[in-house]
Order: structure tokens, then C-alpha cells, then sequence
């Protein structure tokens, strides 16, 4: 199993013990393979340095930041099973974080008007502060961990995968 000059550059830039999947790639696997094994390492090593930093700078998690930022977007609130499709989670977890928020102030439960089985989850006036603090971090961090990859490249990544994506849902893959 012999490394592609590509595969051995990333070596020599990242070290043997940073390479992570992509690391599994060999010179004659498919191009799937790789390219599938590429972008999975790029999210990872992206995620990881957000989740690192979330919990230097503010003491949370990604996913309480996500759940935060799924009600930040609907003002109005969500019902429970919603907010848990958008986290794409069990209702279980959701629960669980719900119960923890609500706790600390940022989140509050109130009934449905429309249906008197369900609540609505919504930010408190606390938690949209607590969130849009997170938020401006969050972004300049992304903008930083970007900023030294060409503006040019960035753009025909950014365009490559929306065809990609438009590609996968045609294939009736879920997203």
C-alpha cells in the first residue's frame, strides 16, 4: 500500500499522528475513496478545533451551541419534535438538554396554543445574549481558520459542494 506524492505531502504537513481518516487512504483506492475520506478529515479537524475552542471560550458544547442557534433562528420558538429534526437527535437528547437549559436561564418552555399536548421551546432574553455572544466568536473563528486559504479556492469549494449536495439529493440521498 504505497502513499500518493498528495498523501505524503499532507504527512509532512500535518505529522503521522494528525493525519487522522484520511490516513486510510492508499494511492490505488478509488477517487470516492479518497475524496470522501478528505472531506470527512477536513469537517472533523474543523469541528474539533470549534468544539475546543466553545468549551475555552464559553465553558459549553457544540451541541448546546447548535441547539441555541436552532431557536435563535425561530423566535417564536419550536415545538420539541421540531427542534429535535433540525438537531437531527433524539427526542431523548433533546429532553435532556432542554431540561439543562431551562435550569441555567437561557431557554423557557411554554404551552402550545395550538395544541395543548405540546410546548414550545424559546430563548430567554439571557440566552439570546449568551447565544449572539457565541455566535460573533463562533464566526470569527471560522473566518480565521479560513483566512489563509485563497478567497478564490474558497468560492469554487463552496460552489464544487453545492453541486455536490444538489448531485446527492437527485441520487434521493437524505440530507
Amino acid at each position: 500500500m504505497s502513499k500518493s506524492r498528495s498523501q505524503l505531502k499532507l504527512v509532512e504537513a500535518l505529522g503521522e499522528h494528525a493525519i487522522g481518516r484520511e490516513g486510510r487512504a492508499a494511492a490505488d483506492d478509488h477517487g470516492a475513496v479518497k475524496l470522501w475520506l478528505r472531506l470527512l478529515s477536513c469537517s472533523t479537524q474543523i469541528e474539533r478545533e470549534i468544539r475546543s475552542r466553545l468549551r475555552k471560550a464559553f465553558d459549553t458544547t457544540l451541541p448546546r451551541f447548535d441547539y441555541l442557534a436552532q431557536l435563535e433562528r425561530h423566535p417564536d420558538g419550536l415545538r420539541m419534535n421540531a427542534l429535535s429534526r433540525y438537531l437531527m437527535v433524539t427526542g431523548g437528547n433533546v429532553t435532556g438538554l432542554t431540561d439543562q437549559l431551562i435550569a441555567e436561564g437561557l431557554v423557557e418552555r411554554a404551552d402550545d396554543a395550538q395544541d395543548r399536548r405540546a410546548s414550545i421551546i424559546k430563548l430567554t432574553p439571557a440566552g439570546r445574549r449568551q447565544f449572539l455572544r457565541m455566535a460573533r466568536a463562533h464566526e470569527a473563528w471560522l473566518v480565521e481558520l479560513f483566512g489563509g486559504f485563497d478567497a478564490d479556492l474558497r468560492e469554487h469549494l463552496y460552489e464544487s459542494l453545492g453541486q455536490l449536495r444538489v448531485h446527492l439529493a437527485a441520487q434521493g440521498t437524505h440530507p
